[in-house]
């Protein structure tokens, strides 16, 4: 994809084919020392994810609905991994620092979209929490291998209909001068801020888009888990109540983590004049490494048939 400059005269009229990706504008030194981290936890992430659905796909003890959305759940962790870090890392080793409109776009909205189905993924996950406790005999016949299937196509569709226009707006921005975007990756408020059109409604709609699914998955999230709370305290059984948060513990754990590193992105974005421009840089680029790299850990470690899957993959290799 081209876009041209726009052809008042204030403006050069040479078409633009590229963006150029600036990492960490005030301390482009930290680039070399950076590098090292990052790779490991993208090896992290990729190994544990892969081994995740490895072990999920040939356990057959492991071939239920839980387990399947937790398989979508890696799989989006490795998309986000794999459209964001590469890039990062050839600006740091190689500095190849171009991306093309279409690719700057395309990343864009892969990060935007797939940020928003790992949100929605948790919630239909909560969900799952809450019937299996709530309403643990109606579990079978609600929570089906159909199920997932129903659940991964609302997930995909709902989040591609709201953020596919994100990227189109601001590709039909017109870009007159400057070509430099100060991020290591195409975030909409990067890019959209070089145009010299008017980017309120733009800035506005991913506003909305955002925080109205965010926001409606958290609030369903924070419901699920309240009723399993509820019900879980009104359990008598000695050890019963343990035994049922414990199904819930990881999902909880991960659940809790991703809010968490969203908040604090969301907030240093917020007070961009208090602290140095290229901290809310590394948490954007940590966010798409961290969470990856500690979601199969944490069900590995927390869940014995996925434990006891990965001693059976580990001894076979």
């Amino acid at each position: 994809m081209i876009l041209y400059m726009a052809p008042p005269s204030n403006y050069s009229t040479a078409p633009v084919s590229e963006f150029l990706l600036i990492c960490f504008p005030n301390y482009q030194s930290w680039q070399h020392w950076l590098s090292l981290p990052l790779s490991l936890l993208f090896l992290l992430a990729m190994g544990a994810n892969a081994t995740l659905l490895i072990t999920i796909r040939l356990e057959a003890s492991l071939h239920e609905p839980m387990y399947y959305l937790l398989s979508l759940l890696s799989l989006l962790d490795i998309v986000l991994c794999l459209t964001v870090i590469p890039k990062v890392l050839a600006i740091f080793w190689f500095d190849l620092r171009s991306i093309s409109f279409s690719a700057c776009f395309l990343q864009m909205f892969i990060m935007n979209c797939f940020l928003a189905m790992e949100s929605c993924t948790f919630m239909v996950m909560a969900y799952d929490r809450y019937v299996a406790i709530c309403h643990p005999l109606k579990y079978p016949s609600i929570i089906t291998d159909q199920f997932v299937v129903r659940a991964t196509i609302f997930i995909v569709v709902r989040n591609a209909f709201f953020f596919l226009p994100v990227p189109v707006l601001s590709s039909r921005l017109r870009y007159c001068a400057e070509n430099i975007i100060k991020n290591c990756i195409c975030t909409n408020l990067s890019v959209s801020k070089l145009s010299c059109d008017d980017i309120t409604f733009n800035r506005l709609y991913q506003f909305v888009a955002g925080w109205t699914l965010l926001g409606s998955d958290l609030i369903l999230i924070i419901l699920s888990y309240s009723f399993i709370l509820k019900a879980v305290l009104r359990i008598k059984a000695e050890g019963a109540t343990a035994k049922a948060l414990s199904t819930c513990g990881s999902h909880f754990i991960l659940i809790l983590f991703f809010s968490t590193v969203l908040l604090v992105l969301v907030i240093t974005n917020l007070a961009r004049k208090r602290i140095p421009p290229d901290v809310p840089i590394l948490l954007n680029i940590l966010h798409h490494l961290i969470p990856p790299a500690l979601n199969p850990i944490v069900y590995g470690v927390r869940t014995k048939e996925i434990k006891q899957g990965m001693q059976k993959l580990l001894r076979r290799l």
